[in-house]
């Protein structure tokens, strides 16, 4: 069952509750803090791993010529974080004629610490809701960059090129499965009493039914599992999952919580 969980404030806890955070380690801390403080316990458990990418003499070379574009997309909070990494010791600051646009929430905030205002969606947090904005219609001629992981998604890429944008990518970084040593506790999933899982991106969600083994993917396919858009749930489904997938309302760590507290009330 797949249930859409709007981001309605409720007085319940998460008192006695083990909720499996699967964000990379440097982006844990703040949903995992969340959860502890209504009393719920955070098993910190990263599925992906962030390392630079393979290629960076060529994201050097884009970055350096940032003041050509017309507009900057960041794809996510760890293309933010990486991106604006080269950026600020390369240019001081985000160069001031470049438009800046994002797809999440997560992402916006990792551009407020800079001081850049960003174009993003208003409901649907996702490529798809970012290529529904009015700025993105018109685009044809338009010189647009890409911050984005090694082998990200085409769909946005594709789509603007098609509305007659001139489209560079700027791979930043690359996602990789950690190690089965680093990830013990999910090869003993039942005697981890995980009551519900948290997964943000579709490669973890991926990671995460690897990492268990074949021997414990029935039982983390029957926990609930709270994710951030249609298209995981989409891919939970696939992957088997068959307790309670949420969809947080938002790609935020605040509404994941409160999509556990809903499911946890009812």
């Amino acid at each position: 069952m797949c249930t859409v969980v709007p981001m309605v404030r409720t007085n319940d806890d998460l008192t006695n509750l083990r909720v499996l955070v699967t964000r990379p380690s440097h982006q844990a801390e703040h949903l995992a803090s969340l959860i502890e403080a209504q009393g719920g316990q955070a098993v910190r458990v990263p599925t992906i791993e962030v390392l630079p990418p393979n290629d960076p003499a060529t994201l050097a070379t884009c970055v350096s010529r940032l003041h050509e574009f017309d507009m900057a997309i960041f794809i996510s909070a760890n293309a933010v974080h990486k991106g604006m990494e080269l950026v600020t010791a390369c240019h001081g600051s985000f160069p001031d004629n470049v438009a800046v646009a994002c797809v999440g929430l997560g992402s916006a905030r990792e551009l407020q610490r800079f001081a850049i205002p960003a174009i993003l969606p208003k409901t649907r947090f996702d490529t798809e809701g970012l290529l529904a904005l009015a700025e993105l219609q018109q685009v044809k001629d338009k010189a647009i960059v890409i911050f984005r992981g090694e082998g990200g998604r085409e769909l946005l890429g594709r789509t603007l090129t098609e509305r007659g944008a001139h489209i560079e990518y700027a791979e930043c970084y690359r996602r990789v499965k950690p190690s089965r040593a680093s990830t013990a506790l999910l090869q003993s999933w039942e005697s981890a009493k995980i009551d519900i899982v948290t997964t943000t991106s579709i490669d973890g969600l991926r990671n995460l039914v690897e990492l268990v083994g074949k021997t414990q993917q029935k039982a983390l396919t029957k926990t609930p599992i709270v994710v951030i858009s249609q298209r995981m749930a989409d891919v939970s489904h696939e992957l088997g999952f068959e307790a309670d997938i949420l969809v947080a309302t938002q790609a935020s760590d605040e509404a994941i919580v409160e999509a556990i507290k809903m499911w946890h009330r009812s």
